[in-house]
């Protein structure tokens, strides 16, 4: 007689959709479609990767150095300061650590899927705003939700996919209105619109800010992100986290990263040069584009939209299509570098049949 197994999974890994994963065989391609800092990380970066040696290879990593000057560099504490295995595993911490089953949290959409993500995967309940037509948040109904107290609420700023961002005042206005509420403000793309409330972590007890060193570091294949709260709040993050969450070339490459800095702030100068140009271009042919302070634009071009980029893709040429959850048409456009860019606007110049009249930057 056949033994039969059933395994016991929760149910709510059995109600829960995945998450859409880069696809593979990207590199060599023309990839503006998952915010990557497609000039790629500094030379001192690749110096240091090169110097570990295979006996810092067999330790598990030690943590004290890299976290004094990635706190400095911060201008944190290093109590002050918590790494984690990437941006993702900084968004996942809170959930082990606030968010029970049944439990609720608050979010405005379009915005960062792994919020709602991890959401499904704790058991919890997600209250949705959404962001309106011109996607502006909406702030007073986002006030007013807070009275409902969820135990947490992410705001990511710029947000993403929208390119929207908050400025203080605003953010203040809600952790005014948030006194029983974890309040993360996910600042993964904090280098390119110049804003941060990192000051205030000291201030509000209720207050995360949150980093990490995939986009303008050019560290997204190492996984290395970043938490900073008080310390008694941070102190209860802690306690949900394993002993050894980062690697050791992850901490290797980010002490150079923040030690160099040049490099960094000259790929944030160069992408905000040409995202501003490439908008202009843009909306020079008729596409509608949205306002955005991060290394990305939101774009709309309509029911065409998706064959067009299906088009691109064939062409190498790879973005974020946004049609399932924003409407026909919608896509996000990581900004590459000047020829990457110039490119992308001569296939779909070609596609819709423009003239192709500038040079770009």
């Amino acid at each position: 007689m056949k033994t039969k197994f059933r395994l016991p999974v929760r149910d709510a890994i059995l109600k829960r959709n995945t998450y859409e994963t880069p696809a593979e065989g990207r590199f060599g391609k023309v990839r503006l479609d998952f915010n990557e800092n497609t000039t790629g990380c500094g030379p001192a970066v690749m110096k240091a990767l090169r110097k570990l040696s295979p006996k810092q290879l067999a330790m598990y990593p030690e943590y004290a150095k890299p976290v004094s000057r990635i706190a400095s560099y911060f201008g944190v504490a290093t109590g002050e300061l918590l790494l984690t295995n990437g941006g993702d595993d900084a968004l996942r911490v809170f959930f082990d650590a606030f968010v029970e089953p049944g439990s609720h949290i608050l979010i405005c959409e379009p915005t960062f899927p792994m919020y709602r993500y991890y959401t499904e995967i704790a058991g919890g309940r997600i209250e949705t705003l959404r962001y309106d037509a011109n996607m502006e948040f909406p702030l007073q109904e986002f006030i007013a939700a807070l009275r409902k107290k969820p135990r947490v609420i992410f705001i990511a700023n710029p947000n993403n996919p929208t390119g929207t961002l908050l400025q203080r005042g605003v953010i203040k206005k809600i952790l005014m209105a948030a006194s029983e509420t974890v309040v993360v403000i996910d600042e993964a793309y904090a280098e390119f619109s110049g804003v941060t409330v990192l000051p205030w972590i000291r201030k509000y007890p209720q207050l995360f800010v949150t980093r990490t060193f995939s986009k303008a570091a050019g560290l997204a294949g190492l996984r290395l992100g970043a938490v900073m709260a008080g310390r008694e709040s941070l102190a209860l993050l802690r306690r949900a986290m394993p002993p050894f969450p980062v690697n050791i070339a992850a901490l290797a490459a980010a002490e150079a990263a923040v030690s160099e800095g040049g490099a960094v702030q000259s790929y944030v100068k160069q992408t905000r040069k040409i995202r501003d140009w490439f908008a202009g271009e843009l909306e020079r042919i008729g596409v509608k584009v949205f306002p955005s302070a991060g290394n990305f634009l939101l774009a709309n071009f309509g029911r065409s939209g998706p064959a067009l980029f299906r088009t691109l893709a064939g062409q190498g040429i790879l973005l974020r299509d946004r049609s399932a959850d924003i409407g026909p048409g919608f896509v996000r456009i990581t900004i590459g570098t000047n020829a990457e860019m110039k490119k992308l606007l001569e296939a779909i110049k070609k596609k819709l049949g423009a003239k192709s009249g500038s040079k770009g930057e």
